[in-house]
């Protein structure tokens, strides 16, 4: 079974997570549903029971669009990670377990939306379309969203670097070795830091569309 030796570079992107084996086919996301600084212990525990089990990356995702950012250019700068665990209680309003299945599903369209979901601002800017489609290419969801047993979550990372085809909730894992691409180590360059401020084309005429309504209504109540 092929692996290889991550770039000195990796992981690119810091962010609230720890590093495990870098030869390991799984990394693991946690939703953080509440504020970065009142982590509950059961998310600490879903992230030290993780790499505990061998996963090459664990930690938590909190936001739809600059959260995922860094899972996907981390991911993709180690070939050797074919599956990511989404575990934890969904976030609501940012809806960022929800978007992370709709990026696998779906992709994104021109303007860098995830296509699928209904989290607030799904916008992937600082990324590279490459670094995305190789996202979607090089790892599998295992989705136990809404679920935090640190139990399942164990079982779920060993089976991923079995040898042996195994079940796992309905899914067949096993190790699948190093992704046949080199990595692709590219860290974000935070061309935007805020993207909820950043107005589509399509918003954009969206909103113009309801101000133009508004003053019409406004025209014909002031003709009464």
């Amino acid at each position: 079974m092929l692996k290889v030796k991550p770039p000195d570079e990796y992981p690119p992107e810091e962010g609230r997570y720890l590093r495990g084996n870098d030869y390991s086919p799984v990394a693991v996301c946690a939703i953080l549903n509440t504020y970065d600084f009142k982590i509950p212990q059961r998310i600490t525990d879903i992230v030290r029971v993780s790499i505990e089990a061998g996963a090459a990356l664990a930690g938590t995702l909190q936001t739809e669009n600059i959260g995922i950012e860094k899972i996907v250019a981390n991911v993709v700068a180690n070939p050797n990670i074919r599956y990511i665990v989404l575990c934890a209680v969904e976030s609501p309003g940012h809806l960022c377990g929800e978007a992370l299945i709709a990026l696998l599903e779906h992709g994104v369209d021109e303007q860098k939306k995830i296509i699928g979901t209904e989290a607030l601002t799904p916008f992937l800017y600082n990324l590279p379309i490459e670094s995305i489609e190789r996202f979607r290419k090089q790892v599998k969801l295992i989705n136990i969203l809404n679920e935090g047993n640190p139990d399942e979550i164990k079982a779920a990372v060993r089976a991923c670097y079995q040898e042996e085809p195994t079940e796992f909730r309905g899914y067949l894992l096993s190790d699948l070795g190093a992704y046949p691409e080199p990595p692709i180590v590219q860290p974000l360059t935070w061309r935007i830091t805020e993207p909820w401020k950043v107005v589509t084309k399509e918003e954009e005429r969206r909103l113009t569309e309801i101000r133009e309504k508004a003053a019409s209504a406004g025209k014909k109540e002031s003709r009464r």
